[in-house]
């Protein structure tokens, strides 16, 4: 199913949906605003007290220009591997959830087990958030929620958050031996964009290091810039983007502050010139850090269900801290690795499944969160 995060995911909500339906278990939709896409809430122990999440993001990225030797859409298992676009990243823990549905709805657990499926994480982890806030609607209090991002089955307490912001500088244009009668846009944004790289600097020179990440501190850095239209016009638009990701224990509202205070400081002399020049910040995505605990009860389930004595933390961002800023006990644990995700060729072992499987059915047979 083609549920790459620009296009519909409905074709597989409704697979879902309808496999569930089968059992007697109704579906909860949310939808995006033109109803082309939807996460799907569901319940398997309807009566039993709230209980545990399966989460998963049903969207994936996109192939264009990889060079794949397997059709993407394909699901083609050779050499021990399940190879195609979200087999790790994370299509195969959705589908291990939805084929243990029937134990799931016969569970002895004294607890449910809900289904969590949203839409749009990788683009910024916006579905998620309209299910969360459906959930505090209908007063759904879930004990805890287990995300299966590729962990590689190890539990997984802690990631960065990931915050991009679009800046739009808006100078004024004259001919290029004219200069200072022009407000030269690319000049100021790189203003901006020298304080982005001296923040950047900073976190990896004084922050405190928060051990276990790949990279122990906070990082700033600078993804696309477009601006100018001829060497010989000084140009009046420049636009750049930029992404901070942050420690659990970083304040990243001072980091983006501190780049608006730049900015600020900058308009007055670029207004002389040209009164509408000018700084325009626009928000692509915002997705908190997660911080979870190894003490958790949750954890402990996992590591329990996963035959792990470890936990571990993932430098990729995840809906685990918006779940867990909505008082959601949370934890990361799921099949396959990082390191094959948004590939060419992306796979996940038959290991990995099998171990994500045993996991589902410890799941099913549990008696307690302990």
């Amino acid at each position: 199913m083609d549920t790459v995060s620009h296009h519909s995911n409905l074709e597989l909500i409704h697979f879902a949906r309808d496999e569930l339906q089968k059992l007697g278990v109704k579906s909860r939709l949310t939808w995006n605003d033109d109803k082309t896409k939807a996460n799907l809430f569901a319940t398997l122990g309807e009566g039993k007290p709230a209980g545990v999440i399966l989460s998963g993001h049903t969207d994936t990225v996109p192939w264009d220009g990889q060079a794949w030797s397997v059709d993407p859409l394909s699901a083609t298992v050779q050499d021990e591997r399940l190879y195609g676009r979200g087999s790790a990243d994370m299509k195969s823990f959705i589908a291990l959830a939805l084929a243990h549905a029937e134990m799931f709805a016969h569970s002895p657990a004294p607890f449910a087990i809900h289904f969590a499926f949203s839409y749009d994480e990788e683009v910024g982890c916006f579905g998620v958030r309209e299910l969360i806030a459906d959930l505090k609607d209908a007063a759904i209090r879930p004990l805890a929620c287990i995300i299966g991002e590729p962990t590689g089955m190890v539990p997984a307490i802690a990631h960065k958050g990931v915050y991009r912001y679009k800046c739009c500088v808006r100078g004024k244009e004259a001919h290029s031996s004219l200069t200072p009668q022009s407000v030269n846009a690319i000049e100021m944004a790189s203003r901006l964009i020298v304080g982005l790289r001296d923040m950047a600097e900073g976190f990896e020179r004084s922050e405190p290091r928060y051990e276990g990440f790949d990279v122990p501190f906070s990082t700033a850095s600078v993804g696309q810039f477009h601006g100018g239209i001829a060497d010989n016009v000084v140009p009046r638009d420049a636009e750049f983007r930029y992404e901070f990701r942050d420690l659990p224990t970083a304040e990243v509202r001072a980091m983006q502050q501190a780049v608006l205070d730049q900015a600020r400081a900058l308009e007055p002399a670029m207004q002389r010139v040209a009164p509408d020049a000018g700084f325009r910040f626009e928000t692509i995505c915002e997705i908190p850090s997660f911080l979870g605990s190894a003490g958790d009860s949750v954890t402990r389930l996992a590591q329990r269900l996963a035959g792990e004595d470890r936990t571990t933390l993932v430098a990729f961002g995840t809906e685990a801290g918006l779940f867990k800023n909505a008082g959601i006990p949370t934890v990361v644990c799921g099949p396959g690795h990082i390191t094959q995700a948004h590939q060419p060729d992306e796979y996940v072992s038959l290991e990995q499944l099998a171990r994500c499987e045993a996991f589902m059915q410890g799941l099913a047979a549990t008696t307690s969160m302990e």
